[in-house]
């Protein structure tokens, strides 16, 4: 499980995976394990506040005495560069068997095929509000041909849809926003290895949650600023207009309606519209919840940049902590999703950008990836391959496109052009 730890709670042997909150501009050399109190000094001198801890990691430490002779010896003889170190080489590193098959990076083929099931559940999406709005009955038809497509799909390769919801250009939050969520509730829905044909009722409730914010008026839904009281609470009503769109629709079954109805409530009953809490939210309905925070999270808007994957899987940890979301869903959430997603951008010590195109279920703080951009000479550079599990060089961080003023579209074209 991956918590957040407190600098003063932290412990010699626990195992770190990122740096959460700092005052100042620290990275780690890579994951690992705290293996004495100088590092937790030498974390608290450069302005370290709390870090991600991975519990099934923490190697059990015998205790033995300290002094403040001890503690200053092991400070002087430790640097930046072995503050944080790997159990052992990476080329010695014992695999263990993982629960089930890591898929292999999309091919253009699987991810052209993606893009295509992306571009059309938008067409149709569009055509769902369309009728909404005007108070048609919705054709659950289509609905259910694309998310059936999309769920063979992502039997065959999670990853491929799943690069594309991250390459995507998000420029129609709205619609993609809800197919985004689709994808993910059916992804997550796979990993925790539901029957297919629950599966694909979870997926069109997804597809339709937020079908009834085009009844809530665009200067609300898309002000850019903070939404006042008043506000807010009509904004709120978008998961009643849900409700009442979807319950009317022929042929919807009740575990489609549920999963929309309860994508805002929370744990600790402070969710909308009916404020339920604990046992009262189904599985299913803490899943959804998940998913389109995590989304909306990380998108892009006219107004907000979205934050990076690392960034949010910290937030969905804090609200889980605060029994506003089922931390154990959380924990199987980013695992299935991945510390560094198939899609995302990282940055790499040697000074260059990376796309993640492949997972290492053994070690995913190391994935495979495609570099492509120069850092310190601004540029893009011939791509290449890099399994991270095997070479010496490792990510610094999550970044994304508009961090180095890049163009997510143009990334992909060079990438596309170069095979």
């Amino acid at each position: 499980m991956i918590i957040e730890k407190k600098i003063d709670e932290l412990l010699v042997g626990h195992y770190v995976v990122n740096i959460i909150e700092q005052q100042g501009t620290f990275t780690l050399n890579s994951a690992g394990h705290i293996k004495s109190q100088a590092v937790i000094e030498h974390f608290k001198n450069k302005g370290v506040l709390s870090l991600s801890i991975d519990t099934n990691k923490t190697l059990k430490t015998k205790a033995k005495p300290t002094s403040t002779k001890a503690t200053v010896d092991e400070q002087s003889t430790t640097t930046e560069s072995d503050v944080i170190t790997e159990q052992p080489p990476k080329s010695k590193q014992n695999k263990p068997v993982a629960s089930e098959p890591v898929p292999k990076p999309p091919s253009i083929a699987e991810v052209t095929q993606a893009k295509e099931i992306f571009n059309y559940s938008k067409n149709i999406q569009k055509q769902i509000f369309n009728d909404a709005f005007n108070g048609k009955e919705i054709d659950l038809a289509p609905v259910k041909d694309i998310t059936s497509k999309a769920i063979e799909a992502i039997f065959n390769n999670p990853d491929a849809l799943a690069c594309v919801i991250n390459i995507r250009i998000k420029d129609e939050y709205l619609l993609e926003h809800s197919v985004s969520v689709s994808i993910l509730m059916t992804i997550f829905a796979k990993h925790l290895k539901l029957d297919k044909k629950t599966i694909h009722q979870l997926s069109i409730g997804a597809f339709l949650h937020d079908v009834g914010k085009i009844m809530i008026p665009d200067e609300i839904l898309h002000k850019p600023g903070r939404l006042t009281t008043e506000e807010f609470s009509i904004m709120k009503t978008h998961v009643n207009h849900s409700i009442e769109i979807i319950a009317r629709t022929p042929n919807i079954s009740e575990l489609s309606l549920e999963v929309a109805a309860l994508h805002h409530e929370k744990l600790n009953g402070e969710g909308y519209p009916y404020q339920v809490k604990q046992e009262e939210i189904s599985q299913y309905g803490r899943m959804i919840t998940i998913c389109d925070i995590f989304d909306a999270l990380t998108a892009d808007r006219v107004y907000k940049e979205g934050y990076t994957h690392i960034k949010a899987f910290n937030i969905l940890l804090k609200l889980g902590q605060d029994g506003h979301l089922d931390i154990e869903l959380v924990n199987k959430f980013i695992k299935c999703i991945g510390v560094y997603p198939v899609g995302s951008l990282v940055e790499l010590d040697s000074n260059k950008l990376a796309i993640v195109e492949g997972r290492n279920q053994d070690n995913p703080v190391n994935p495979k990836v495609r570099s492509f951009y120069s850092v310190e000479h601004h540029h893009y550079v011939m791509t290449e391959d890099i399994d991270l599990s095997q070479e010496k060089d490792f990510i610094i961080k999550g970044v994304r496109a508009n961090d180095f003023s890049l163009d997510m579209n143009k990334i992909v074209e060079f990438l596309l052009m170069q095979g």
